[in-house]
This record gives C-alpha cells, sequence and structure tokens, in this order.
C-alpha cells in the first residue's frame, strides 16, 4: 500500500512538497519548494524537513518556480543523494533560479552575520553552498515530455505538459504493486489557457488518486480580450497622466509574456511611446532560454514573430531595453515620465522592483500594476489589499501610486479551467461502473481549496479532500 504525506503546499500557495512512500518506490518527493516571503535568510532557516533527506530516494519536479524547487540546494546539503527528475527545459531554468536564489541568500547571510559580529554575538552557518546548487544540477534528469520512463522495476514516469511556464510539467506516475496498476496523477500549477506563449494543459483522463492545485479555486479569471483592453487602458491613462508604470513580475512566464504582448501593442500602433525596460538580468537569461525552446510553446503565437519578422522575443518589442547591470537599472530614476519598467521580485518581496517603488511608489501619476498571484506576508498582497502606508529600507512610504491588478495575465488555471480539467477523469474497472479518482487540493489558500470543493461537489458530484498540513494518506 502506497502513502501520501503532505510537507508543503497544503492549504497554503507556496512551499510544494509531498512524499510518496511504496515498497515499490521507496521514498519520493513530488516537489521540494520553500515558502515565499520575507528576508531570504530568514525563509532559507525557519524551513526545516520533517524527514530525513538522506533516506529520499528521488525527487520528482514539476516546474522550476523556487515554492516548487527553492529547498532541493538545502536537501542536499542535509544528505539527498539520489536523481531529481524533471524536463529538459526545467533543468535549464533551474540552473538560472537557483543561482539567484543564492545569490540573495548569501548577500543577505552576509549582512546579518555583520550585524550579528558588531554586537558580539554568534554567526549564522549556511545551510547549504554554490557546491550544494551544482550538486543538485549534477542530479537533475532532464526528461521530455509524452515518453514514459522507468524510475524502478515496477515505476512508470511521465510529463505532459502543464502549460504554466516554460517546462512545467503534470506528473504521471503508474505504480504496480502486487500484480496491479495504481496511477497517480499530480498537476503540479495548471497553467491558464489563454496564456501567451503557452501550450493549454493537457488532459489526463484515468488515475487513481489526484492531486490537483487550487491557487484560483474560488473565482475565474477575466476574460481575456477584457483583461488586454484593460492593460491597453491603464497603459494609456498613465501615458496620458504624464506618468510611469512598474510593473513587479516574475523572471521566468510572466516577464516573456509581457514582452509578447507589449510586442503586439507596439506592432499595432497601440503601445504609445513608451520606453520599455526589462530591469532584471535573471529574466533577461530567462528570455534568452525561452528563445531557445519557442518549439515547445503555442504555434500560433510563435508565428506572430515570425509573421513580424522576428527571431526572439526581445527583437519582438524593439522599444525593449535590457538592463543587465546596476548601473543600468539606477539610469532609470532619470526619466521622468513614459518609462514603463518590468522587474522582480513578482511579490515585491526583493530586488529591483523595490528600489523602484522608493522612487515612484508616493507620486500620484504613476501606477504599479500586478498580473501574478500575491501570497499573503509579501508587499506585493499588502499593495493589492490596499495599504496606504509601508516600511522599506528603514523608511515608511505613502501609497501614492495607482494601483492595478490585471488577473486575466494570471499563469494559473481559474476556478472553472480547473473544474474542466478535473472532470475529465476517470476511473475504468472491468465489470464495475465507472469510478472517480480520490481528489485532493493542494497549493492554494484555505477559502479558495473550499470554494472550489464545494463547487466540485455541487456541479460535478466530485467529492474533494483539502489535506492539512503533515496529514497522510492511504491508496
Amino acid at each position: 500500500m502506497a502513502k501520501l504525506t503532505f510537507y508543503g503546499a497544503a492549504q497554503e500557495v507556496t512551499g510544494s512538497c509531498h512524499m510518496l512512500e511504496s515498497p515499490a518506490v521507496g521514498k519520493i518527493l513530488l516537489d521540494c519548494g520553500m515558502h515565499q516571503g520575507g528576508d531570504a535568510v530568514d525563509r532559507v532557516h525557519e524551513e526545516s524537513f520533517p524527514f530525513n533527506p538522506a533516506e529520499i530516494d528521488a525527487v520528482i519536479l514539476s516546474h522550476g518556480h523556487l515554492d516548487h524547487s527553492g529547498l532541493l540546494p538545502t536537501l542536499v546539503n542535509q544528505g539527498f543523494d539520489g536523481p531529481i527528475y524533471c524536463t529538459q527545459a526545467t533543468r535549464q531554468l533551474l540552473r538560472v533560479l537557483l543561482e539567484d536564489a543564492r545569490g540573495l541568500y548569501e548577500r543577505d547571510l552576509e549582512r546579518d552575520n555583520l550585524r550579528r559580529q558588531r554586537a558580539g554575538r554568534p554567526l549564522i552557518e549556511p545551510r547549504y553552498t554554490a557546491h550544494d546548487v551544482e550538486k543538485v544540477l549534477r542530479l537533475c534528469d532532464g526528461k521530455q515530455y509524452r515518453k514514459p520512463f522507468g524510475i524502478a522495476a515496477d515505476v512508470e514516469l511521465t510529463f505532459l505538459d502543464a502549460g504554466h511556464i516554460l517546462g512545467s510539467a503534470i506528473v504521471h506516475l503508474k505504480i504496480i504493486e502486487h500484480g496491479k496498476p495504481r496511477i497517480l496523477v499530480f498537476s503540479g500549477d495548471l497553467g491558464n489557457r489563454h496564456s501567451a506563449l503557452m501550450n493549454d494543459p493537457e488532459y489526463v483522463n484515468e488515475a487513481d488518486l489526484v492531486l490537483m492545485e487550487g491557487t484560483y479555486g474560488n473565482r475565474n479569471h477575466r476574460d481575456h480580450d477584457a483583461t488586454l483592453e484593460q492593460f491597453r487602458q491603464v497603459l494609456h491613462e498613465t501615458w496620458e497622466a504624464g506618468g510611469n508604470v512598474m510593473i513587479p513580475s516574475f523572471a521566468i512566464g510572466r516577464s516573456q509574456e509581457l514582452i509578447y504582448y507589449l510586442g503586439c501593442l507596439h506592432h499595432s500602433g497601440e503601445l504609445d511611446n513608451w520606453q520599455v525596460f526589462l530591469d532584471s538580468p535573471m529574466a533577461i537569461e530567462v528570455t534568452e532560454i525561452y528563445d531557445r525552446w519557442l518549439h515547445l510553446l503555442d504555434d500560433e503565437d510563435i508565428r506572430c514573430l515570425s509573421d513580424a519578422n522576428r527571431e526572439s522575443l526581445a527583437q519582438f518589442l524593439p522599444t525593449l531595453k535590457l538592463c543587465r547591470s546596476a548601473e543600468d537599472s539606477m539610469q532609470i530614476n532619470a526619466i521622468k515620465q513614459g518609462a514603463l519598467i518590468i522587474a522582480g521580485s513578482g511579490m515585491c518581496t526583493g530586488g529591483r522592483i523595490r528600489h523602484h517603488f522608493k522612487h515612484r511608489i508616493w507620486k500620484r501619476e504613476n501606477t504599479v500594476i500586478f498580473i501574478g498571484f500575491q501570497a499573503r506576508g509579501t508587499l506585493g498582497r499588502m499593495l493589492v489589499d490596499g495599504v496606504e502606508t509601508f516600511k522599506m529600507f528603514g523608511d515608511d512610504f505613502k501609497v501614492g501610486a495607482r494601483i492595478e491588478t490585471i488577473g486575466g495575465l494570471s499563469a494559473h488555471a481559474g476556478q472553472d479551467e480547473l473544474i474542466d480539467w478535473i472532470d475529465r477523469f476517470r476511473k475504468e474497472s472491468p465489470g464495475t461502473e465507472t469510478q472517480r479518482p480520490r481528489v485532493m487540493l493542494v497549493h492554494g489558500e484555505t477559502e479558495a481549496l473550499q470554494a472550489l470543493s464545494d463547487r466540485l461537489q455541487q456541479n460535478k458530484g466530485i467529492r474533494a479532500e483539502i489535506p492539512a498540513y503533515r496529514d497522510s494518506i492511504e491508496f
């Protein structure tokens, strides 16, 4: 009998981590993500594994976002030495993400230890090092979509396209125990069908157990055409007001989608004369990786690049300026109006976006546009919820800028899309009536998961369970 224990993303959005145990597979982690929000040192040092990392046989990684992958270096540091299965594109993105996270962690740790040294307090030992990041990358085994492969004698793993970001995968595990097949499907993060560049999430029809994310389980996204019209309108109104636009954006997925949409506006003559800045070395590097994998992305969107005689995303938007250095970033401060700044981090927990807030968020003519989910406890969530003042860099800031949320550009499936995806599942048993799989809802705040569970029961007759942290089930 297999057992599944929920060690993260249980009634919360970040920290995805679930352990599968059975005689056939040993101990396998589905994702190994960190919680987001707060200081980088606090995030790493407040996390602890309620299991022995040295006893884990393998990790199956759904995609590269840090709330799914960020604790892999710590796992390795504490004894893990098995394979990390992921898609080939995720393997490439992981180097960029983990190296960036390590840089932030080491800088924050050095700062904290300097303060401790001055105060005569003991220094904090690092939880992981560059060596651990390199080992993670060596352990990664990149696989293709839709090609089953064995990870043990009686276990077959297949990755399907989740449509969330480049390389994101739905995990399909087939386990043979006592001569009987059991299928576990883990959705990872399911993409929004209207997202630019991404394919639609693939459907799966049969499973015994399904773990499905519910980030937006309590609401649908705005209509796609209406969303793009809102985006155009907000940009134009800010242009007319003589202001600037700041867009906190994740380096993977959202930044590339924004470049694509802005490129479309440019080619249709609807972008005004914005100077567009991608102020994120990591997002620039990720965009270059996207260019290498254009053949995996949505055919119709990629055809638009070809029709415009452009071979890369950056070329598709001629007004785009790539800001690799800190000096490039600081030069944006001299622009009084007409600067459209895309910068990380996506939830405003760090990165260059906070420095742009320092110079511009208190001015009424400026606009901040949020396009992705903002987790509780982050500055992004505070701004979306309407905070009037906040503290940053030791100073108080008044929010004078216009705050806009454009939810239709989210990288996550909305409620109806989640229901449609799970409704495709059936379990065919010879000689018996068709049965539904057991459904567990993860990766969502409690109210979102409860709303999704209620609708599944009322509309589809699907009973969905909502596990808590460290809950275990057998299947």
